[in-house]
């Protein structure tokens, strides 16, 4: 449920539409989603290795530190935790917030106020244990497959197929390639997983079984999900489309289809709010556990066995961010730096097999599926860089800001 729930938000819900555009046809809107699912599966079996080889909490900023050293792991966490995680509960949290009203037919003058509400709520279910926020995980992610089953059962088995389109241009490799940043965008989120690996039962065993079986999922869904948005609205309507699964929804059953798919939407991203609010704060204890950050953010809760303090830190940010309205440019500033320390976490598997060859659960394919792996997180920065260079330079120095930091918080020792 974690994994599902950490990978289906609301990009699912949007995304199909630009892929659509880039690549031209059904056959291959539905190709790019495969290979995206191949890279995304791939992923999956490397984190699976890497949390069965060290299932602590941080997931990557543990791998990162113990392969490529302290510094790179502090950027990652620095980087996840004042923007990628903050701004991402941020936005989510307005998207919620947007959808909800909308359907109980409030003002939209209450969006922050149920954006920040909706923060400090969750925050709560977290702080006083993994098991209420677990079952929240739980109830949550069975909501949002239900709404997408509903979309896809509606565009397959209810609709009739849609009438010709006028072709789009035919697609070429960098069309392809162009559409597959979004796709990988849209299939990430399984890592999340790993951050609360100490508080899995047997997570040698249960983590990569989760990892593999839930991006599995997700594929499967994604696809069908396509499928459903292809034989309703074409490629041409699709890539047209800004809203698909409301269009779909809308055509198949009306208004009605319309406010269900709404729905559906607010409990997909109230859902993926949890999972983000549920494992970040592990990263802010590992850091401080190392002495890089403040020492009270490692110290357990004595009766909820959360990192309290952690989980405070992060919602009062989030709750900033949201307040401050400036989320969505600092996301898109160091979106790409997510995928450099995607990259970076998969390469590191080949120190750790140089080191510790032996291992319970071994990535198949090897080396190759892991090259492939960091070579399309290389292609997503790349691809990040050129479409956008300006976005990428400033990201480039939100990251680097943390290396000062990280120098004062070794030099200065732990604060409590």
């Amino acid at each position: 449920m974690a994994v599902v729930g950490g990978i289906i938000g609301g990009g699912i819900f949007r995304t199909p539409a630009t892929v659509a555009e880039r690549v031209g046809s059904s056959g291959m809107v539905l190709i790019a989603w495969v290979v995206g699912g191949v890279v995304a599966l791939i992923g999956a079996f490397c984190f699976g290795e890497l949390g069965q080889r060290r299932p602590q909490a941080g997931g990557g900023y543990v791998y990162l530190r113990e392969t490529w050293g302290p510094l790179p792991a502090f950027l990652y966490g620095w980087t996840l935790v004042l923007v990628i995680a903050t701004g991402a509960i941020a936005a989510v949290a307005v998207t919620f917030a947007n959808y909800a009203l909308a359907l109980a037919g409030l003002s939209d003058r209450l969006t922050v106020p149920l954006a920040v509400g909706t923060i400090v709520l969750l925050a709560g279910i977290n702080y006083v244990g993994v098991r209420p926020a677990a079952i929240t995980q739980n109830i949550f992610t069975v909501l949002k497959l239900a709404a997408l089953a509903t979309l896809i059962g509606a565009g397959i088995f209810l609709a009739a197929p849609t009438a010709a389109y006028r072709p789009l241009p035919p697609s070429t490799a960098s069309s392809f390639g162009a559409a597959l940043v979004p796709i990988l965008f849209t299939y990430g989120g399984w890592q999340q997983t790993n951050f609360i690996a100490e508080e899995i039962i047997e997570p040698e065993k249960n983590l990569p079984r989760a990892l593999v079986l839930g991006v599995a999922i997700v594929v499967a869904v994604y696809l069908l999900a396509n499928l459903a948005y292809l034989r309703v609205l074409g490629a041409q309507g699709l890539a047209a489309s800004t809203a698909p699964a409301a269009d779909v929804m809308v055509a198949v059953l009306g208004p009605a289809g319309g406010k269900l798919i709404a729905a559906g939407i607010a409990v997909s991203t109230f859902g993926f709010l949890n999972l983000v609010i549920l494992v970040t704060p592990r990263v802010l204890q590992a850091m401080a556990a190392d002495g890089v950050f403040f020492a009270r953010l490692a110290v357990l809760h004595p009766v909820h066995r959360t990192p309290a303090a952690a989980i405070v830190a992060l919602a009062g940010c989030a709750a900033l961010l949201t307040l401050s309205k400036t989320f969505g440019q600092l996301v898109d500033y160091v979106t790409f730096g997510d995928w450099i320390f995607f990259g970076l976490t998969v390469g590191g598997l080949f120190i750790y097999r140089a080191r510790e060859p032996q291992a319970a659960f071994r990535v198949p394919g090897y080396p190759w599926t892991p090259a492939l792996f960091v070579l399309a997180a290389a292609y997503v920065v790349v691809s990040a860089v050129v479409s956008n260079p300006k976005n990428a330079g400033i990201g480039a120095v939100l990251i680097a800001a943390g290396i000062p930091v990280f120098l004062y918080w070794r030099r200065s020792g732990p604060v409590v």
